[in-house]
């Protein structure tokens, strides 16, 4: 005769649930923050994003298949939303948006920053009125090349190709500086 099939205790597989998941947790936090990191170059970031993931799983638990391709996908998602979030650079040096990770700058790269943004200046300040007026509006007033085109009355074809030879210009005058790269 067959026997009555046993009753699941749901505590008992909430509990399995959590146990499987902080092994889960345990066997991979490592390499994702690594793998974080290498998106952001931040620690604090890369912390962030992990812990982010890891609790989005948790509360999805139930329907994700493959948590460890999950949680890959959702730690660059989230890496690439915020490298999207904070991809534009700010030529006078100021930071508008206070950092997501609320660490401060080291004494060293705050002086480093302001003194490549006094030599950037001073290296703006050489160029010619037209050129200047073109990085004025592309870069501090952050318009783009049609508004520029008819604040100048240059082609916006010509406004994008004069830009780029200014800044490969300040790029050459940058590297005695010691600045090879101003990414």
């Amino acid at each position: 005769m067959l026997q009555e099939t046993p009753r699941v205790n749901r505590s008992d597989d909430a509990e399995a649930s959590e146990a499987s998941l902080r092994e889960l947790f345990d066997s991979e936090e490592t390499s994702l923050l690594r793998y974080a990191f290498s998106l952001t170059g931040r620690r604090a970031v890369a912390e962030e994003i992990v812990q982010d993931v890891f609790l989005q799983l948790h509360i999805h638990w139930d329907t994700v298949e493959t948590p460890r391709a999950w949680l890959v996908r959702g730690v660059r998602n989230r890496a690439f939303d915020l490298l999207r979030k904070h991809q534009r650079e700010v030529l006078d040096g100021i930071e508008h948006e206070p950092q997501s990770d609320g660490t401060c700058q080291s004494p060293e790269s705050m002086l480093s920053r302001i003194e490549l943004t006094g030599a950037l200046r001073n290296l703006i300040a050489q160029l010619d009125e037209t050129d200047r007026k073109l990085v004025t509006l592309k870069y501090f007033k952050n318009l783009p090349y049609r508004e520029i085109s008819d604040q100048t009355g240059l082609s916006v074809g010509n406004v994008g190709y004069r830009l780029h030879h200014i800044l490969k210009e300040l790029a050459v005058k940058m590297r005695p500086l010691g600045i090879d790269n101003l990414s």
